[in-house]
């Protein structure tokens, strides 16, 4: 058996990692993450509840926008790093949009296979977080290049707001890697199977 060669450079993964509520809401009907702040741990999550691995973060542009409105950072940011840090951050939108001061924003339009290759090359051999909404993540999963869900129930229910993942995803694409208490969550973790 023949070693692979030289030039091939390991991809990371593509990963969906989020918090929801028991009934599969991301966010309520205003956009507010307000929900998850109000849950022991949700303000400041527990190291082991996001991707330390990713380079690169994937985001739609309603994350985008609360980000930014929900801490000012474009009056202030230096708050950009605390979440972000210097990783770039790739944003699907169709409209023009600030960026804060010192972020690594690359705007994005279109299906996320056209936009792959420049998220991959973005992010090296590291892993590509996608943030959120839901609806971008569906679009990896319909695309075949989601790799994992990982996903952190809080013992909250709404009564509306913007899905988990608004698709429908048969049993035979998810295989349960972990199930685990992480503080106040519930902690699963799914290998996603190729179409």
């Amino acid at each position: 058996m023949s070693a692979a060669p030289a030039s091939v450079a390991r991809m990371g993964r593509i990963l969906f990692d989020t918090a929801t509520t028991l009934n599969g809401y991301l966010a309520d009907e205003d956009d507010s993450l307000a929900w998850l702040f109000a849950v022991e741990g949700g303000e400041v999550p527990e190291e082991t509840l996001y991707p330390a691995s990713a380079t690169v973060l994937v985001e739609g542009s309603s994350t985008y926008e609360w980000l930014l409105r929900e801490n000012d950072l474009l009056a202030h940011p230096e708050k950009w790093q605390e979440f972000h840090g210097a990783k770039p951050t790739f944003v699907f939108t169709t409209r023009e949009l600030p960026v804060p001061d010192g972020a690594d924003v690359r705007f994005v339009a279109g299906p996320v296979a056209g936009a792959i290759a420049a998220i991959r090359e973005a992010a090296g051999d590291g892993d590509v977080w996608v943030v959120g909404g839901g609806d971008l993540a569906g679009q990896f999963l319909d695309a075949d290049l989601l790799d994992r869900i990982s996903i952190s129930v809080a013992p909250v229910a709404l009564t509306g707001g913007a899905p988990l993942l608004p698709r429908r995803v048969s049993a035979d694409r998810l295989r349960l890697v972990s199930a685990e208490a992480v503080g106040q969550f519930a902690r699963l973790v799914y290998e996603v199977r190729r179409g």
